[in-house]
């Protein structure tokens, strides 16, 4: 009779699996509360114990980590020494080894830290030519399936020993090997990130010279896979942090609308991340993952009119976020407007009622940032490897800007200039930000050169440049983009300076009787 091990922490579909072995002719055994839910099932089972090792000791901490449990799942059937050292352990091989662990990722703590049902996770894992592993009862029916479609037990000394899963045969179990290392290196990931205070990095000194771990442990649990990626040919997934902390865009609650798109979930977490960058009433509207209009105001109603006036044009087919709930008076304003999806921290009821014609717009309501979740890491695939870096969060304090010209900006241009600062490092790199009474009025960015960017957002100023503030994201190697600034008529300047031409542009400034400030701080956005 083929043996199987259970002992798992999710009792979910447990009876009606092990039901399943059971009518296929295993032998069940099994620990603490799985034995336990399988008895009042009224299956037979036997407990770990009557396997000749040790009971459970350590208040339950050590109950499936003994030598005759272990034996018993890596030894091969094939090899003659093996089944001699079982032998000698009075011991005899499993089959099937059925375990999920501990729920660490949600009750994180040094008690919900899985130790033996890791190992015998990897355990039957690396012996997958021979046993069958299971750790996701997703996969509990798939299991059945192939164990009832394929070959028999077989008799004698390698009875037991993992009877082909259909057509597969050891490709099957090789893939369920798979899932089970996966799983539990996520699992360490989690456990790798908790012990780091929040993340994989939040152990670490912030500011200049910051030593990044040897080793950088990743887990993601798949959240639900997606209908394509940025385009139709390409396939697509989300994914969350394995450990859970805090609000996030994740957590969002969609009230209407169709499934969110890869390129919608882009755009929402960069219009998300922006917005509450803004302590004043606020809203963001993105177009390709880049701001087109910003804008605050009095109110969320307000701050709309006038992101949506900002650029008009762009806003079509985009995406907009406020940090302050969503009401029936900002809802009016859409008008006739085509957005994707409309995000913010609350939809109020009427504001919701009046959505409802709009079938296929995505609004969500999704929990503000946590302050907690402050500290963060920013990652990009690259051929061979990871590119990881802090998040940019770096709070904009004009008051330690130094003030490069003879003229000094005016208490109004320094809230412009602090607000264009917080846009510019959502705009990408070669950003141009022109700004007025706390609105974008002209975006540039993402050129090879700064020039460039400079005319777009001046021209998407027009006359609105006269007395407007503009932000770059860079210093300023040559003074041309100061100097279209110039002609534009605008008032004031902030860039990080740094260049050995500073004094150039510093001097063009003077000439015009216009501000400049440095801010020593550059926010590139690639």
């Amino acid at each position: 009779m083929p043996r199987a091990l259970i002992s798992v922490s999710d009792k979910a579909g447990l009876v009606p699996f092990a039901r399943g072995l059971v009518d296929l002719g295993w032998e069940l055994y099994s620990s603490g509360g799985t034995y336990q839910a399988l008895h009042e099932a009224g299956l037979p089972a036997h407990t770990i114990e009557e396997l000749g090792g040790l009971p459970a000791i350590l208040g339950g901490r050590v109950k499936t980590l003994q030598a005759q449990i272990h034996a018993a799942i890596l030894a091969r059937p094939d090899r003659p020494e093996d089944m001699a050292d079982l032998a000698k352990l009075g011991a005899e091989p499993f089959g099937l080894v059925c375990v999920n662990l501990y729920p660490f990722r949600q009750r994180p703590g040094v008690e919900t830290i899985d130790i033996g049902g890791v190992a015998l996770l990897r355990a039957a894992a690396k012996n997958h030519e021979h046993v069958t592993v299971v750790c996701n009862p997703a996969d509990y029916d798939r299991v059945l399936a192939g164990l009832k479609a394929g070959d028999s037990p077989r008799e004698g000394p390698a009875r037991g020993a993992g009877p082909t899963l259909g057509a597969g045969g050891v490709a099957e179990r090789r893939a369920l090997a798979l899932a089970a290392f996966r799983h539990t290196a996520t699992y360490d990931a989690a456990i790798a990130a908790w012990l780091a205070g929040g993340g994989p990095l939040a152990d670490l000194p912030q500011g200049e010279g910051v030593a990044f771990p040897a080793e950088l442990p990743l887990g993601y649990i798949r959240a639900k896979e997606l209908r394509y990626g940025e385009n139709p040919h390409q396939r697509a997934a989300l994914y969350r942090d394995a450990l859970p902390g805090g609000p996030s865009l994740l957590d969002a609650r969609q009230l209407q609308g169709k499934a969110l798109s890869y390129n919608n979930l882009m755009d929402a977490a960069a219009a998300w991340d922006l917005v509450w960058r803004f302590e004043a009433p606020a809203a963001v509207a993105i177009k390709h993952a880049g701001p087109c209009g910003v804008a605050q105001g009095k109110d969320a109603a307000e701050a709309f009119a006038r992101a949506r006036a900002a650029d008009p044009v762009s806003i079509f087919g985009g995406i907009v976020a406020w940090n302050r709930a969503l009401d029936a008076d900002t809802v009016a304003l859409l008008g006739d407007l085509f957005l994707e999806v409309l995000i913010a921290p609350e939809v109020t009821a009427a504001a919701a009622a009046a959505l409802k014609a709009k079938k296929n717009l995505r609004v969500l309501s999704c929990p503000g940032p946590d302050a907690g979740r402050a500290l963060d890491y920013r990652v990009r695939r690259v051929l061979g490897g990871l590119l990881v870096q802090d998040e940019d969060r770096r709070p904009a304090d004009p008051a330690e800007w130094r003030v490069a010209t003879r003229q000094a900006p005016t208490a109004a241009e320094l809230r412009d200039l602090g607000f264009a600062w917080q846009v510019v490092r959502a705009v990408g790199s070669n950003a141009i930000v022109i700004a007025q009474n706390g609105q974008t009025i002209g975006i540039g960015g993402g050129q090879p050169n700064r020039i460039d960017p400079a005319r777009t957002a001046i021209a998407a100023a027009g006359d609105g440049a006269r007395g407007a503030v503009l932000v770059s994201d860079g210093f300023f190697p040559f003074p041309d983009v100061v100097e279209c600034a110039v002609r534009a008529g605008i008032s004031a300047i902030a860039q990080p300076g740094g260049s050995i031409r500073d004094q150039e542009s510093v001097t063009v400034c003077d000439d015009a009787g216009l501000a400049m400030v440095l801010t020593g701080v550059r926010h590139f956005r690639h």
